[in-house]
């Protein structure tokens, strides 16, 4: 048993199936989920698991070497705007209108839905290499 990371089996397990190159979707409880990428579904309450929490928790166990957010995110929901800022500055972070995220996002490996209740909560991880 793990004692320590991400402890969900299912998406424990997604993780280690990525490549360099690869797209993890995380998305708010409304973002359109695309046929053809794997799911794994963290939902549990409106907020529960945020999606703060989510993509901290990703990004201390993968690679990530950009990262795609809709430019909505700016003024609709500034404290997921800041999160990403924080986390990718602006030379790993790219903006999209929220449609083109949309089509973007049929392309991924993985989405990890989280419980996120605020709208733009949607970034699309760019995975890396360790070396």
């Amino acid at each position: 048993m793990k004692k320590a990371g991400i402890l969900n089996r299912h998406l424990s397990g997604a993780l280690a199936e990525l490549g360099h190159g690869d797209g993890v979707l995380v998305c708010d409880a409304g973002m359109p989920i695309p046929d053809g990428p794997r799911v794994v579904d963290l939902a549990f309450r409106a907020g529960v698991p945020s999606f703060a929490e989510v993509v901290d928790g990703l990004l201390a166990e993968l690679v990530v070497e950009g990262a795609t957010a809709a430019t909505e995110v700016r003024d609709a929901n500034p404290a997921a705007a800041k999160l990403l800022g924080g986390h990718f500055g602006e030379g790993g972070l790219d903006f999209v209108s929220h449609e083109r995220l949309k089509e973007l996002s049929a392309g991924a490996r993985l989405v990890v839905r989280t419980g996120e209740a605020r709208p733009y909560a949607n970034v699309l991880l760019r995975c890396g290499v360790f070396f």
